[in-house]
């Protein structure tokens, strides 16, 4: 048996078994203790409880028997007697109903009641009021005195379903003296059971000498029969207070007879279980509380008896992680032992060992990112070198086409305007000579763009220009191509968007993006190309957007780039975006693109309000 394994079998001894003992002998005590405190209490209550029940019935009965012996009934009109047996009626809500008897017990006179629920007082049933007359057995007061009660047997109400009984009230000495019948509620007694039951433990229920429950805190237990064990010790028992334990699981029952002559008993009843959970509880808690001291005992004890071994394993475990490598691995240092002293020095090792692979892995780094930093510097430079290239071919090729083109275009725009000069306000042709006048120049300006990567050029004409009026004049020279070729042109032009730009140059950016939308579109079925203007977030906006073929992701880089082309159809040199850049970002502006393989693009060109 190993060191660790003694030590625990001598706390255990030691220490847990006397505690064990001890508080197991202390619950017993403590149990039986509670046991006889809670019949004391239940005792106490049902006599309590049995007194309030008296109280509260003969108190009804009482003030109900004052009234009507004090009344002198031979000489009341039918209408008095009614009113005298209102007045009787009305001494005590839990009273349903109230009328008179003869001698021989034949109804005199109307009964009071109430068909439903009124200030207090129960509704009653006509129909049972024949039930209701011979519930009580006057024969028992025939020979009696003036003021005698009779009370009969207790009964369902046939409204309420709770119980009651029919009281008997003689209003005359004699055996030719008249009776007032009253039926009596136990209404008020079942909330007097309620709310003794609220303020402890257990159920209240008032029985008669049949056992049959005539009132109970639990309602739904009311005019049932007692559990055949309660209703035998209560039948076997003389006494007037009673407790006894029945059943399984266990029942704790207290009866008290309740007195003034009536034949009822008060009957508390409490589960033992709930009764007694304080002390179940404790025993749970003292259980778990030794329990836990053997667990920590046990794990002390575990602790104790390996901690040399433990600490030598962590350093044999760093022996073996230094052996593959890994540096970081340290020993855990504890006290001031020689373990320790050993444990600090190997430590100190790896510490070394750890500083100078370090130093080798930080000139590695730093070498690495010295040569990346050098590698992005040569492709910066290269592709500065290219874009260069590029505008150098752009501008040869622009100054090229310059020379070849204005001289015809000068031609062209001379004969114009002469024909123009030579036409009338009303000619037909007028329209159509204006607008090749314009195309003309309008060919001018877009040899002077390819221009614009090579040399800087002089600034644009900036001025504060209407959107709306540039989207229609560029709508003029393209329209009707653009619905030749089956194309739906819709229009969003929102109220006036004047912004800052040149007038010349957003118009040829809009025709170069409609007319990108326009050859994206060729081969779609949807054919809708959408031009917008507006204002959002403080600037003016010019969109272009169609239903077309979209842009591939690996092509989205590069569409501003010079001769950089996604046509089917090679119809242009790649220009268009890349004058519209170069044009917007002269004015101050942005384009913004979002586009969908196979739904289309869309283009956004964002200027400065004017």
């Amino acid at each position: 048996m190993r060191l660790y394994q003694q030590l625990i079998l001598f706390m255990l001894a030691a220490t847990v078994l006397p505690l064990v003992v001890v508080g197991f002998l202390l619950l017993s005590r403590a149990e039986a203790e509670l046991a006889e405190r809670i019949s004391a209490e239940q005792r106490a209550l049902a006599v309590a409880t049995s007194d309030s029940v008296a109280a509260a019935l003969m108190k009804t009965v009482d003030a109900m028997a004052l009234v009507a012996e004090s009344i002198d009934w031979e000489s009341l009109t039918e209408e008095e007697a009614r009113g005298a047996l209102s007045l009787v009626f009305r001494q005590s809500p839990a009273v349903s109903a109230v009328m008179r008897l003869d001698a021989e017990g034949r109804q005199v006179g109307q009964p009071v009641f109430y068909l439903q629920e009124t200030e207090g007082h129960p509704s009653f049933d006509p129909s049972s009021l024949e039930a209701f007359v011979s519930a009580v057995p006057i024969q028992l007061l025939k020979r009696g005195e003036k003021g005698q009660v009779a009370l009969g047997s207790v009964y369902a109400h046939s409204r309420s379903g709770q119980a009651a009984v029919a009281v008997a009230i003689k209003l005359g000495p004699g055996e030719g003296a008249s009776f007032v019948l009253a039926e009596i509620i136990f209404k008020d007694l079942e909330e007097l059971l309620t709310r003794k039951a609220r303020d402890s433990l257990g159920r209240f229920e008032l029985v008669d000498s049949t056992g049959r429950i005539l009132a109970s805190s639990e309602p739904q237990r009311r005019l049932r029969a007692l559990e055949e064990q309660v209703k035998a010790q209560l039948a076997a028992r003389a006494e007037a207070v009673r407790s006894f334990r029945v059943g399984e699981p266990a029942l704790r029952v207290s009866a008290a007879r309740v007195p003034q002559k009536v034949d009822f008993d008060v009957v508390v009843s409490v589960d033992e279980d709930t009764a007694m959970a304080p002390v179940r509880s404790m025993r749970r808690t003292v259980l778990v509380s030794i329990g836990a001291a053997l667990l920590v005992l046990l794990a002390l004890g575990a602790l104790f008896t390996r901690r040399i071994t433990q600490r030598l394993s962590g350093v044999v475990v760093a022996v073996e992680a230094f052996s593959r490598g890994e540096l970081h691995q340290r020993v855990k240092v504890d006290g001031y032992d020689e373990i320790s002293a050993l444990a600090a020095t190997f430590n100190h090792m790896g510490a070394e060992l750890e500083a100078a692979r370090a130093r080798l892995l930080r000139w590695n780094d730093d070498l690495r990112a010295k040569v990346d930093e050098a590698m992005a510097e040569l492709k910066a430079a290269q592709s500065q070198l290219l874009e260069a290239q590029k505008l150098a071919a752009v501008g040869q090729l622009g100054a090229g086409v310059a020379h070849e083109l204005n001289n015809p275009l000068a031609g062209i725009l001379g004969y114009v305007q002469l024909m123009l000069m030579s036409r009338s306000e009303t000619d037909d042709d007028l329209d159509t000579l204006r607008k090749i006048e314009m195309s003309a120049k309008r060919c001018k300006e877009i040899t002077q763009n390819l221009l614009r990567f090579s040399q800087q050029r002089q600034r644009a004409d900036l001025r504060p220009v209407d959107l709306n009026n540039v989207v229609r004049e560029a709508l003029s020279l393209t329209e009707s191509q653009i619905k030749g070729e089956g194309i739906t042109l819709e229009l969003a032009l929102a109220p006036p968007v004047r912004v800052t730009a040149d007038p010349g140059q957003i118009s040829q950016v809009l025709l170069a993006l409609m007319s990108n939308a326009r050859t994206a579109m060729l081969k779609t079925k949807a054919k809708v190309l959408t031009v917008r203007t507006g204002e959002r977030d403080g600037k003016g906006f010019l969109e272009v957007d169609d239903t077309g073929k979209g842009i591939l992701p690996e092509h989205r880089s590069r569409v501003f780039e010079p001769f950089f082309t996604t046509k089917d159809v090679w119809s242009n040199v790649g220009l268009g975006l890349s004058v519209a850049y170069r044009v917007i970002s002269e004015a101050g502006g942005t384009i913004d693109m979002k586009t969908e393989v196979g739904k289309g693009s869309c283009f956004t060109v964002w200027l400065t309000k004017a």
